[in-house]
C-alpha cells in the first residue's frame, strides 16, 4: 500500500475544503441582521464562527439563548428579534415547522439549521468537505426520478416485510419537489432559503411541504415499517418490530421485545411528519444515526410525533436535541419506488450512478471514490 500522505499537508488542505463549503452555506449578504438561536450545550465557537463571518460581511449578528434546542414553538418574547432579522441561524426542533417561521421564510428570511453541527472540529470532517454542488446534484437526479403529471404511490419495502405506502397527486409532487434542497439548493442564498449545515439533512422524501405545510390535510397513506433501529437505542433491533400506519398516524406496534413494548407505549397514535428524510452526504458516517438519523446516501429516517411526552426518552436522552414529544426510526437498506422508478435499490441511493453525478464528481476527484466509499 502506498504511503500516508504527511497529515499536516493534508490536513490544511481538507480544512480549506471545508471551510469554502461553510462560506458558501451561510450566504451572510451586507447589511444582514442575523439572528442566531442558540442553546447552552451548543460549542460556543460555533456562534464565534458564525459571528467572523457576519462581522467579515458587514452584517449585524444577535444572539438568543433557550434553556435547550428542545423548543416546540417560537417564544412570544422571540417573535420580535426573529421577525426583524433577515437571516437565521438555528439549533431549535421548532425551526421547520412552526407557522410563523415558515411565514417569515415566504417573505423572503433565509435560514441555515444546524442539528448537524453543534461542535466546531466537525470541520475537520470528510462530511464537512464533500463537495456541495455534488450534494445538489444527488438531490436533483432523485427528484427526477418522481413521475410528474401523474397519480403515483411512493413504496418503502425491505427484506424484513416493509411495506408502506404514501400516495402523491401531481400537485403534491410538485409541492414537494419545489423545495430548496429538492432543486439541489445547498446555500442560503435565496430568499426563502431553508438549509441544513452539515450539508444535507434530508430532504425528505414526503412530508407536509407536499401540501404547503397545511397540518390539517391528512396524507392518503398505510401499511407497516420494519425499522432496523431508532434513536435512543443503543444498537438495531434484533426482532423484526412492525410499526403499522393507518393514515398518517400509528395504529399499532407488533412484536414481542422489551423494544417493541417501549415503542408500542410511545408510538402509538401518534403522527408522521417526515415519511422518509434521506440522506445525500456520501462522507456522512452511515452508522451514526444520532441525533436524528444518517445523513449518507440511501439511509432513511421516520420522523413521528408522538401524542404524549414519551418518558423512556427523557430517561435515555434527557439532552437530546429533539423533545421528547418526536421520535426518528431508521431504515438503512430500504427498497424506494416513486410509481415504477427507483429512488433507493436495498439502501443505494440509485442517483450515485447517473451520468451527470458521476460528470460532476470527476471534476472534484474520482467518482468511486467520493461517491461510493462509505463512511461508518
Amino acid at each position: 500500500m502506498p504511503a500516508p500522505e504527511n497529515p499536516a499537508r493534508v490536513g490544511t488542505r481538507n480544512y480549506f475544503q471545508a471551510l469554502d463549503n461553510f462560506t458558501r452555506v451561510f450566504a451572510i449578504r451586507p447589511g444582514d441582521r442575523v439572528l442566531f438561536l442558540a442553546d447552552p450545550l451548543l460549542d460556543r465557537r460555533v456562534i464565534e464562527a458564525v459571528s467572523g463571518l457576519a462581522q467579515s460581511r458587514g452584517a449585524s449578528m444577535r444572539i438568543y439563548m433557550e434553556p435547550s434546542t428542545r423548543v416546540t414553538e417560537v417564544p412570544k418574547n422571540v417573535h420580535a428579534l426573529l421577525e426583524d432579522a433577515t437571516f437565521v441561524v438555528s439549533t431549535w426542533f421548532c425551526s421547520i415547522l412552526d407557522p410563523l417561521c415558515i411565514g417569515l421564510r415566504r417573505k423572503g428570511q433565509r435560514w441555515v439549521k444546524i442539528t448537524y453541527f453543534r461542535d466546531l472540529d466537525l470541520l475537520h470532517t470528510a462530511q464537512a468537505r464533500f463537495p456541495i454542488d455534488i450534494v445538489g446534484a444527488l438531490c436533483r437526479a432523485t427528484a427526477a426520478r418522481y413521475p410528474k403529471d401523474q397519480d403515483f404511490d411512493l413504496h418503502f419495502s425491505d427484506v424484513r416485510g416493509s411495506d408502506l405506502r404514501i400516495h402523491f397527486t401531481p400537485e403534491m409532487c410538485a409541492n414537494q419537489l419545489s423545495t430548496n434542497r429538492w432543486r439541489g439548493k445547498m446555500t442560503a442564498e435565496e430568499d426563502g432559503a431553508y438549509v441544513h449545515y452539515l450539508p444535507t439533512h434530508g430532504p425528505n422524501l414526503w412530508d407536509h411541504n407536499s401540501v404547503k405545510n397545511d397540518m390539517r390535510r391528512q396524507t392518503q397513506m398505510s401499511g407497516v415499517l420494519y425499522p432496523q433501529w431508532a434513536i435512543g437505542f443503543a444498537e438495531p433491533f434484533k426482532e423484526p418490530i412492525g410499526v403499522f400506519f393507518d393514515g398518517e398516524h400509528v395504529s399499532r406496534v407488533e412484536g414481542t421485545s422489551d423494544e417493541a413494548g417501549i415503542l408500542r407505549e410511545m408510538l402509538v397514535g401518534g403522527r408522521m411528519i417526515e415519511g422518509g428524510g434521506c440522506g445525500f452526504n456520501p462522507k456522512a458516517p452511515r452508522h451514526t444515526i444520532y441525533p436524528a438519523g444518517s445523513n449518507a446516501p440511501g439511509a432513511l429516517h421516520f420522523g413521528i410525533d408522538l401524542v404524549k411526552p414519551s418518558d423512556y426518552i427523557r430517561r435515555v436522552m434527557p439532552d437530546w436535541e429533539e423533545p421528547p414529544v418526536h421520535m426518528d426510526l431508521v431504515m438503512l437498506d430500504a427498497t424506494v419506488k416513486a410509481g415504477d422508478n427507483t429512488l433507493i435499490d436495498q439502501g443505494f441511493l440509485c442517483a450515485l450512478r447517473d451520468p451527470e453525478v458521476v460528470e460532476l464528481a470527476a471534476r472534484y476527484g474520482d467518482p468511486i471514490e467520493l461517491l461510493e466509499v462509505p463512511v461508518y
